[in-house]
């Protein structure tokens, strides 16, 4: 199969420039692109081959950026806010959407992306035509939060923190430090989705490793169970990247879900 045709674009916003990469599968059909949100340690790299695979299954155009202070974007100013999750869609995805023109869009995100997914369907509820949470959290589960502290201790080693300076260069401490401190945060622990699910009005699919060490079933069940719209779950044999782990089962459902 022909590889898709990337093509690379910064954004700017008031705190600096994003990101921005697009894969345009041949033969691509008029239809809402498919717009990807990373995960807490994430950027568009890390996504790996996903994107263009997802490109040429669906035969629509892929979107990725990376989040301010992550991947190759510039330094996010200061500490992350705790409303991180809903101002990514205020200002960020806002910002993308009008410049690249997004007249209709689908939002897939992973993680921490797939909440801020939700965030963006409902600020954009004319324009968002689908939305795929994978591995999404939607509330502050003890088995997120430990996971978490496992991985900060993982992180202690050198040669861990030096792995993440692979994608974000010297902005690798502050990636782990705001995944960290925000999720272990008192003042984070009241989070939710479920206010947000009620005003998504487009269909949704929520995909969920049933092993994943970030998050039970509880979540997707949650997101289904409180979306506004259509909604329906599908739950894989693998941990948190189902993307990574069970690609053909994802993208076998993604195109389903989008026919």
């Amino acid at each position: 199969m022909t590889p898709p045709t990337t093509h690379d674009t910064w954004v700017p916003i008031p705190q600096g420039r994003l990101f921005v990469r697009s894969w345009l599968p041949s033969g691509v059909v008029d239809a809402p692109p498919i717009v990807l949100f990373h995960e807490s340690l994430g950027c568009i790299a890390l996504w790996r081959d996903f994107p263009a695979q997802l490109a040429n299954a669906t035969g629509r155009r892929v979107i990725a950026y990376d989040r301010l202070g992550f991947g190759r974007s510039d330094p996010y100013p200061g500490q992350l806010p705790l409303d991180f999750i809903e101002m990514e869609a205020q200002e960020a995805f806002a910002a993308i959407h009008a410049h690249l023109a997004l007249t209709h869009f689908i939002a897939f995100g992973h993680s921490v992306g797939g909440a801020m997914a939700a965030h963006v369907s409902a600020a954009f509820p004319e324009a968002c035509r689908g939305l795929v949470t994978e591995s999404a959290m939607s509330f502050v589960e003890r088995r997120t939060l430990d996971g978490v502290r496992e991985a900060k201790q993982a992180f202690a080693a050198p040669e861990q923190l030096a792995r993440l300076a692979r994608y974000h260069g010297d902005k690798a401490r502050w990636v782990l430090n705001a995944w960290v401190d925000t999720w272990l945060s008192e003042a984070f622990r009241d989070w939710e989705l479920a206010g947000v699910m009620a005003r998504v009005p487009c269909p949704l699919l929520a995909l969920h490793g049933d092993r994943d060490e970030y998050g039970s079933p509880r979540h997707p069940e949650r997101l289904v169970a409180h979306a506004a719209g259509p909604a329906m779950l599908r739950l894989f044999g693998c941990g948190h990247v189902p993307h990574r782990e069970r690609p053909e089962a994802v993208l076998e459902a993604v195109v389903a879900f989008l026919e």
